[in-house]
């Protein structure tokens, strides 16, 4: 993957509704930081109910391949079958 090729997708995903709050793309490096650095300011004082990252990647479907916890509902979640009770 050139340099010409990556694409920055910026992620918050929020830990209390398991789902992303946030998706966006950006082609220009500096300018995804920027949004990233944004990101980080707002969700702060929560960041203990969100996690926001920013991945550089050819795709979506290639950050989807590597972060795709971020992707799946929250009852098909990772850690799902810790989460309920036994019956």
């Amino acid at each position: 993957m050139g340099k010409d090729n990556v694409v920055y997708f910026l992620l918050a995903f929020s830990l209390d509704e398991g789902r992303l709050v946030c998706r966006e793309e950006y082609r220009d490096r500096d300018e995804a930081i920027a949004a990233y650095s944004a990101a980080e300011n707002r969700y702060r004082p929560n960041l203990d109910r969100f996690e926001v990252v920013l991945i550089g990647a050819d795709s979506i479907e290639t950050v989807m391949l590597t972060h795709g916890h971020y992707f799946r509902q929250s009852d098909n979640s990772l850690f799902s079958e810790f989460l309920t009770e036994a019956l």
